[in-house]
């Protein structure tokens, strides 16, 4: 005698209880997990990124001799802090006030950067005003202008109120950046919904009120991302420094091509220096990474 077998969907069905369906399980979409290439070209665009910085450690911590031997060792050598010590106390490098110089406009400026472009996001994506769309299309088109074309007339202007070779130079032209406005506008018109703002108007609250409440909160992740990556750009900014400020005044790039202005160039003292000039920013990477990360998922969420 012969014996049907339940099949196993329907012996789960005839488990469940009366009337009530049964939970049907989903299959995994075919593609839902990266593959190998992907994870062999993310890679190759870590080991990219990496090489730099370990190929200036290499150069760093050894003589000035290493970057001449073709039989180099790809292990670093032990002089970096005897290299960077060179580096501090050279007095043509002046590298404590450098450094104060890169840390305090790079702050002031990022800072600056993230008040007025969120000031600015703000008034176009929430405030109705006559030609708001034409004043943005304006900002935006400003970012095509190149840097270089300003640099005569701005240097002129400093020169004229005595300001060349203070840190004021370079502070007062970034203040305001076309980018952080774009950025700050196109974030908050998708992440602050009208009715929010409504509801703030009918409880009596004001406009800038409304923009302390409501807005500063909801685009606190891009804010932190702009920050970022303005005071990485301000950090890195060498041209309108090395031409507005002096040897006795200037910020740690400039003070760091002053390695490079003798007729013998040692290349492991130039690049232990510009290993302690990228600590910093890798301090402020591993501090801020989580907010990095947070404005990036949301914006790739909010599409």
């Amino acid at each position: 005698m012969t014996t049907l077998q339940t099949p196993p969907v329907a012996a789960e069905e005839a488990l469940l209880e009366p009337g009530r369906k049964p939970v049907r399980r989903r299959r995994p979409v075919r593609g839902s997990r990266p593959g190998w290439f992907v994870y062999a070209a993310l890679g190759v665009v870590l080991l990219s990124a990496a090489f730099p910085f370990y190929w200036s450690l290499l150069i760093g911590s050894g003589d000035s001799y290493t970057i001449r031997d073709p039989n180099m060792s790809w292990i670093p050598g032990g002089n970096f802090i005897a290299n960077a010590a060179k580096v501090i106390n050279d007095p043509a490098v002046n590298f404590w006030p450098a450094l104060w110089n890169s840390i305090f406009s790079s702050a002031l400026i990022a800072a600056s950067v993230v008040f007025f472009s969120t000031l600015a996001g703000w008034a176009f994506a929430k405030l109705k005003f006559r030609g708001s769309s034409w004043l943005l299309v304006f900002v935006i088109a400003t970012m095509a202008v190149p840097t270089q074309l300003g640099v005569v007339p701005l240097y002129l202007l400093f020169s004229e109120i005595g300001w060349t070779g203070q840190i004021g130079a370079i502070i007062i032209p970034a203040l305001v950046s076309a980018f952080g406005v774009f950025w700050m506008t196109q974030y908050i018109r998708q992440a602050v919904p009208d009715e929010l703002i409504e509801a703030a108007r009918v409880d009596g609250a004001s406009s800038f009120r409304t923009f302390l409440t409501v807005g500063v909160p909801a685009a606190r992740p891009a804010a932190a991302m702009l920050a970022l990556f303005t005071f990485v750009t301000a950090w890195n900014n060498f041209f309108w420094p090395f031409i507005v400020l002096d040897r006795q005044n200037p910020t740690l790039p400039v003070a760091l091509s002053l390695l490079q202005s003798n007729y013998f160039v040692d290349y492991s003292i130039v690049l232990a220096g510009v290993l302690l000039s990228t600590i910093p920013l890798l301090i402020l990477f591993v501090f801020a990474g989580k907010q990095l990360v947070s404005g990036i998922m949301q914006g790739a969420v909010k599409g």
